[in-house]
């Protein structure tokens, strides 16, 4: 008896030891995770919002992480090129290796914009597969969250249909958010903007805001006093309305341009935690929206 008690107990805590242990490297994916995972998934963020995600360093803190993961999701597309293929090797994980079906790259079922001519390291730090940035444009958690609830299946069969209502549910409430939001930035359409890095194709592709150029003359690389100047004196002739940064970046040359040219900086969240308000996905487009609408009104 007090053997079949001890075997009972044992099955009874068996869903806690079963639960998926998720390694999301950026915010916006790990979030989509906890979306669709629910209670079966335990999920642990690589990065923050305010962590430039291109430039992190393969700590040994994240390897231990990495080591323990039945689920790595990636946004792909070489966003994390510098830093993650070590912290794979050195895990020693062989679920979560590329080609495993523990590695999922978002990237990989979204349409990527700007994808280069040409391949070349002089112009910058160009992706060859195209912008990784995908998680601007609402529309692409859609696709990434399908994806992913499928992917959880797979790993996970015994909660297979416990994934597909998660993400029905999420994919319910997010069409409505995204036609909230889309009412509520009718007034974007068309706007000129200056970014100070090209992280916001999607974004504008979305809302229709009209990218007119970009701060950094090629991309990953700091603004030099000319390029700014050369931006001045544009604005004369292609004025802006704004200029867009992420929350990651350092402020400097996104403000010394809009004080001289009278426009809104505007630092937009980028992801989950790039803001005191961007505390979720549903906050996160809420704030990104409030923000630009905002820039509109400045001065």
């Amino acid at each position: 008896m007090k053997r079949l008690l001890s075997l009972l107990l044992l099955l009874a805590a068996l869903p806690a030891w079963a639960v998926v242990n998720v390694f999301a490297t950026v915010p916006e994916w790990g979030a989509l995770a906890e979306q669709i995972g629910g209670d079966n998934v335990k999920v642990f963020t690589a990065t923050t919002g305010l962590q430039d995600p291109h430039r992190i360093q393969a700590r040994p803190s994240l390897i231990t992480r990495a080591r323990a993961a039945d689920l790595l999701i990636a946004t792909g597309a070489e966003l994390e090129i510098g830093w993650l293929p070590l912290v794979q090797r050195e895990s020693g994980n062989p679920r979560i290796q590329s080609g495993q079906p523990g590695y999922f790259e978002a990237t990989s079922v979204v349409t990527l914009l700007e994808k280069p001519a040409r391949l070349d390291r002089a112009d910058g730090d160009v992706h060859a597969a195209g912008n990784p940035h995908i998680q601007t444009d609402p529309r692409n958690f859609l696709l990434v969250g399908d994806a992913l609830a499928q992917r959880l299946a797979a790993i996970d069969p015994a909660n297979a249909a416990a994934y597909a209502a998660n993400a029905q549910q999420f994919a319910s409430r997010w069409r409505a958010a995204i036609v909230r939001w889309e009412q509520q930035a009718v007034l974007l359409k068309g706007v000129p903007i200056l970014v100070q890095h090209r992280a916001f194709p999607y974004l504008s592709q979305w809302l229709g805001l009209r990218e007119v150029d970009s701060l950094e003359a090629k991309a990953g690389m700091e603004p030099t006093s000319g390029r700014l100047a050369e931006m001045l004196a544009r604005q004369h002739m292609q004025p802006a309305k704004m200029v867009l940064r992420p929350a990651y970046q350092y402020d400097t040359p996104s403000r010394w341009l809009a004080e001289r040219t009278r426009i809104a900086a505007v630092v937009l969240p980028f992801t989950v935690g790039g803001t005191p308000e961007a505390k979720d996905l549903f906050s996160l487009f809420d704030d990104t929206i409030n923000r630009l609408l905002q820039g509109l009104k400045i001065p």
